[in-house]
């Protein structure tokens, strides 16, 4: 077993590892034994960056989606994909690339924590609600961009535009979760092409 001195940062390996875990068999699937023989860290490195399992699945969510901001916000503010809607449109033509690239639908870590960890850990929950609130921020800030440049006319309330489209997003990444089909998602993709025609 490498020791955690191997890597240049043990939290972030150990939080990376357990991202792949969570995403293929869920939270509460996945034991401290198996995430820790995964990393190939001793369980003393685990309690010296997490006192117990749910801090690991706070930092864990609260890791996933400031590197998840990070994407969009470079994502929103790439001119060389066009305006402001084009940018907003590319994020979810990217929802959907992305999705199509994983058979298994195991692409979104928000959609496979939402249901399960919503009443098996307060504070994750709360982690999570804060972590899909900034990315509906995010959507905002893009729509209100897009309306500012004139490159979309719809005069919906930009964070009100933003929750709806979120939430399309989730339920069809579920749906497609659960059909193990992509139709959700693509019939999501044809339906925000046409409210941000």
């Amino acid at each position: 077993m490498p020791r955690p001195s191997s890597f240049p940062d043990t939290r972030a390996h150990i939080l990376a590892t357990g991202e792949q875990l969570v995403r293929h068999k869920g939270f509460t699937a996945l034991g401290l034994t198996e995430l820790l023989a995964s990393a190939g860290v001793p369980k003393g490195s685990f309690y010296h960056y997490f006192d117990s399992k749910d801090a690991f699945g706070e930092a864990l969510i609260e890791h996933y989606f400031a590197i998840y901001r990070q994407h969009l916000a470079a994502l929103f503010a790439d001119d060389t994909l066009g305006d402001s809607r084009a940018r907003l449109i590319a994020y979810f033509e990217r929802w959907l690339a992305a999705a199509e690239c994983d058979p298994q639908l195991h692409t979104c870590l928000a959609v496979k924590l939402a249901a399960e960890v919503a009443d098996y850990s307060e504070p994750m929950r709360v982690a999570l609600d804060t972590a899909m609130q900034g990315i509906v921020a995010e959507i905002a800030r893009a729509i209100g961009a897009a309306q500012a440049d004139g490159s979309l006319a719809l005069c919906a309330p930009a964070a009100e535009l933003a929750e709806q489209l979120y939430a399309r997003w989730l339920g069809a990444s579920l749906l497609a979760k659960v059909s193990r089909s992509h139709a959700p998602l693509a019939r999501a993709l044809q339906a925000t092409r046409a409210l941000l025609a």
